[in-house]
């Protein structure tokens, strides 16, 4: 219970400190919550911790450059009586260049053995820029080249798809067509098929006999043309019996027997041809 009072009184402690003469947010005090600002406010301390003792740091080192500095300045003015104050302003332009050249460098000092290596690191970093440079520019010349012909193909599809999609309202017109005449075929079929059924009951009524019926003029028509087709041998039989010249009486006897065969055959014919127009 006191580690947790302890804990909160941290807590408010940090929070007071964080948000200064601004009010604290209003939260829920409960252990999860605690526990969570507790371990925010145990990084932030460290954080704090460490950023100081980098600032210290940091200050150490610009005194120590400062020092450096001043050292040698004094060293160069000993020995050659030279000052920074005592120079013109096109070399005050010229020193800053220098340094200024130096610290974008990131060099030691502002020898020539310093700056030849940085700037040949720069040339190289330059040169492989170039490169990678010239390898984007193909890249992108290549992603150009294929997005404009995934967009060709793109406005190809749409097109082939604005024809499929006539092409299918055309058809489903069709066939939306025929099924309404098919329908049609079909009520018709029906009332046709129920005025045969009513026209065969009338004339079975009225006595009619039944081989006068559709079916069997039908029949005795496909009959009548079966005869037709025998006949037409017979016929060339007949004609090759005229054209013989030697022993004219067996010729005419066979002449008479065909004769008689082909009157049947008529006969026949004829009797089927009246009974169908009957």
């Amino acid at each position: 219970m006191e580690a947790r009072e302890e804990k909160e009184a941290q807590v408010a402690e940090w929070l007071k400190k964080i948000f200064g003469d601004q009010p604290i947010p209003q939260y829920e005090v409960n252990p999860r919550t605690t526990e969570i600002l507790y371990h925010l406010g145990e990084r932030n301390r460290v954080r704090d911790r460490d950023v100081c003792l980098v600032i210290e740091d940091l200050k150490q080192k610009a005194n120590e450059y400062e020092s450096e500095a001043k050292h040698l300045q004094d060293l160069l003015m000993e020995s050659v009586s030279f000052s920074p104050a005592s120079l013109s302003s096109t070399g005050s332009r010229y020193l800053s260049a220098l340094v200024d050249s130096a610290v974008a460098l990131e060099t030691k000092d502002t020898s020539l053995a310093s700056f030849i290596p940085a700037v040949n690191d720069l040339t190289s970093d330059l040169f492989h820029t170039k490169s990678k440079n010239e390898e984007l520019q193909l890249q992108l010349g290549k992603l150009e080249r294929n997005l404009t012909a995934t967009l060709v193909l793109e406005k190809c599809l749409q097109e082939d798809l604005k024809k499929a999609e006539l092409h299918l309202s055309a058809e489903r017109a069709k066939v939306d067509n025929r099924l309404q005449n098919m329908d049609f075929l079909k009520a018709k079929a029906e009332e046709f098929r129920f005025g045969i059924r009513a026209a065969e009951e009338q004339l079975s009524a009225r006595g009619m006999d039944a081989s006068l019926s559709h079916q069997s003029l039908v029949a005795l028509s496909e009959k009548l043309a079966e005869l037709k087709r025998k006949t037409i041998p017979l016929k060339k039989k007949l004609e090759s019996y005229l054209d013989l010249m030697p022993n004219p009486s067996l010729a005419q006897v066979k002449i008479e027997e065909a004769k008689r065969e082909l009157d049947t055959i008529e006969a026949e014919l004829t009797k089927k041809v009246d009974m169908m127009e009957l």
